[in-house]
């Protein structure tokens, strides 16, 4: 079967807002003021809670694993009790996820973002039924750039990985798909809008209505 695997934060759903909340929940339990800011420090956030632990303590003048480690699981914490509160999936997403599966494709997801708290964001937004498959941060021993997280994202949505692309938006995302040997779509809606091109992938995904028309082109007809 012809697969589509997406990622999750700043591919299908822009999460920056919530993240960004749920790190400064734990700079103010520590007596700070908020350190981050959900507009320019969007990017950071969909690389994920400890990237922004270790952004906010760096502006404390206090960089440090050990910080990072501590504060993480309170982010989380933090982070599911308001999980959907500003996240909204990108415009014509859902759309463009229906209209590949009644093109007879099957669809995933690979994301970074721990299971659990993925599955209750999709649960939360509706879409979860979309999805054949979803493989989290810790699904596998392994996360992405690794290639094994996408790979049993495919297998597990019924797919062949040689006939699968990957929908995403930050290297990591490059890098996954380049390690699996699959093309990657980059979309320009993200924090980084078009300079993701610097990162060469196979295509680029200005808006989710031309995303059926991109993967006919790039794996064919059934």
């Amino acid at each position: 079967m012809r697969t589509v695997i997406f990622d999750l934060d700043g591919t299908l759903a822009d999460t920056s807002a919530d993240l960004i909340a749920a790190a400064n929940a734990c700079f103010r339990d520590l007596g700070h003021r908020d350190l981050l800011d959900p507009v320019d420090d969007a990017l950071t956030a969909f690389h994920g809670g400890r990237a922004m632990l270790r952004l906010g303590f760096s502006r404390l003048g206090a960089p440090g694993e050990a910080s990072v480690d501590r504060e993480y699981p309170r982010l989380l914490s933090f982070y599911e009790a308001a999980i959907d509160r500003e996240t909204t999936l990108y415009p014509g997403a859902v759309s463009a996820v229906e209209a590949l599966r009644q093109a007879g494709f099957v669809t995933g997801i690979c994301t970074n973002k721990p299971e659990r708290l993925a599955a209750i964001l999709l649960d939360r937004l509706g879409v979860r039924h979309l999805f054949g498959s979803l493989v989290g941060a810790d699904t596998l021993p392994v996360r992405k750039p690794d290639p094994a997280p996408y790979r049993a994202s495919v297998e597990r949505a019924g797919g062949a990985v040689s006939r699968s692309m990957l929908i995403g938006d930050t290297e990591t995302d490059r890098r996954t798909a380049e390690a699996a040997g699959v093309p990657v779509a980059l979309v320009t809606f993200g924090p980084e809008g078009r300079g993701v091109a610097r990162l060469s992938p196979e295509a680029l995904l200005e808006r989710f209505d031309d995303l059926p028309a991109l993967a006919l082109r790039t794996l064919g007809e059934a």
